[in-house]
């Protein structure tokens, strides 16, 4: 199919530019970047969030976690592991 756009010649060296930089002709690289924006659009009909595979992503992370050990230390050391302690920060 053929189809005849205007376009700005800012906006067509640029084209050019971007076509060269990936070893195209202008014409292959302006195909490719309208089928990508066609499927762009496809894909803006399904829901941006979706429950049921948020909740599957939940099971698997708390089934996942389970057994997994922090070697007996306390998310609160965790985060002050590798501070300096009072006396040395008093210094």
């Amino acid at each position: 199919m053929t189809i005849t756009v205007d376009i700005k010649p800012e906006v067509k060296a640029e084209l050019a530019r971007q076509a060269a930089v990936r070893g195209q002709a202008i014409e292959a690289h302006v195909a490719s970047l309208l089928e990508e924006a066609a499927h762009l659009s496809s894909d803006a009909n399904r829901p941006l969030f979706d429950k049921e595979r948020a909740q599957a992503a939940g099971a698997r992370i708390r089934e996942l976690r389970e057994g997994v050990s922090l070697g007996g230390l306390t998310i609160r050391e965790l985060i002050d592991e590798g501070r300096p302690a009072e006396a040395d920060a008093a210094s």
